[in-house]
């Protein structure tokens, strides 16, 4: 199994997501005799998981089903363990496109946090591209280089440990974009240059504030970056509805003045012959946005080198 190459059926040591539903669903390591209980009952590894394909229906002990899906970026953004805050795939599209990047892109990121990002721009420059993010706390470091190994894409990211703002990346003049997800992003400018290929590497700074994004702007004037836009991605969801209305029945009164001479244009005082009928109703399903959206997740700063 590898978050960057499809494979057909589970196997031990795996990283599989049980689907229970849109809304319900959670990541699993697959081994041999390990049970992993559920609200339709229990899932045994050995006989329910292993050797069958990625995709199938699996019947729990209460009679339940579940699905067990492949891994993939997307997945593993909705499911993963927070260390951190995380970026979801509202903005990870925006910054891949952005970024410019492809497959045999050079990515330098920091910090890694969480590991969504991360997951995304490798898929997106294997299997040629690389990838060296950098983490400042220890603990989440080790546990990145961890579930890099498991998910089988270490061969595609180095993952170190130190402060960005005083030690840099690493490299220097080979990456063809740096992103920035920390406080004090206008500190790391200078290392973020001196990382990127001597013309036309792109970077990205993701700041919550916009008190951040000021600072950092003005960091990459001074280093000579040039095309600094900053854009803010805001996600706006719809719940769809069944809505009933009523409709007046405007056929049948029309029909009815035309078979009987009524003219219009002359007063009646007697009702129309369809004043009294009961209105019917139509149901339809309807798209309504939500009453409070919090979308707001963060500015996304883009600049070139020149």
């Amino acid at each position: 199994m590898s978050f960057v190459e499809y494979g057909e059926t589970i196997k031990d040591g795996d990283t599989a997501i049980v689907f229970l539903g849109h809304e319900s669903m959670f990541p699993v390591k697959v081994q041999h005799g390990t049970v992993t209980q559920t609200k339709y009952g229990v899932i045994r590894h050995s006989t329910d998981l292993i050797g069958k394909k990625y995709g199938s229906k699996v019947t729990c002990s209460k009679g339940g089903w579940v699905f067990i899906l492949h891994p993939t970026p997307e997945l593993w953004t909705m499911n993963l363990p927070h260390r951190t805050q995380i970026l979801y795939s509202t903005d990870i599209s925006i910054i891949t496109m952005m970024l410019e990047l492809k497959p045999g892109s050079i990515v330098c990121e920091s910090g890694t946090g969480s590991g969504s990002l991360s997951h995304a721009l490798i898929r997106t420059v294997a299997p040629t591209g690389h990838l060296y993010t950098v983490e400042f706390h220890q603990q989440r470091a080790e546990k990145a280089r961890e579930e890099f190994r498991e998910h089988g894409v270490e061969h595609l990211v180095t993952v170190t440990n130190q402060d960005v703002c005083k030690n840099g990346f690493g490299v220097s003049n080979i990456a063809d974009a740096v992103f920035l997800d920390i406080p004090s992003p206008w500190e790391a400018i200078g290392h973020a240059k001196s990382a990127l290929k001597a013309e036309g590497g792109r970077i990205c700074s993701f700041s919550p504030c916009i008190e951040q994004v000021q600072r950092t702007c003005l960091a990459m004037e001074e280093y000579g970056f040039t095309e600094i836009n900053t854009l803010e991605i805001l996600l706006r969801v719809y719940n769809v509805r069944t809505i009933s209305l009523q409709i007046p029945d405007l056929g049948k009164a029309a029909e009815d003045n035309s078979s009987t001479g009524f003219d219009s244009s002359k007063p009646s005082h007697q009702a129309s012959p369809c004043a009294n009928l009961q209105q019917g109703t139509v149901q339809f399903k309807s798209g309504v946005p939500l009453r409070e959206v919090v979308g707001h997740t963060g500015y996304l700063t883009f600049a070139t080198k020149t």
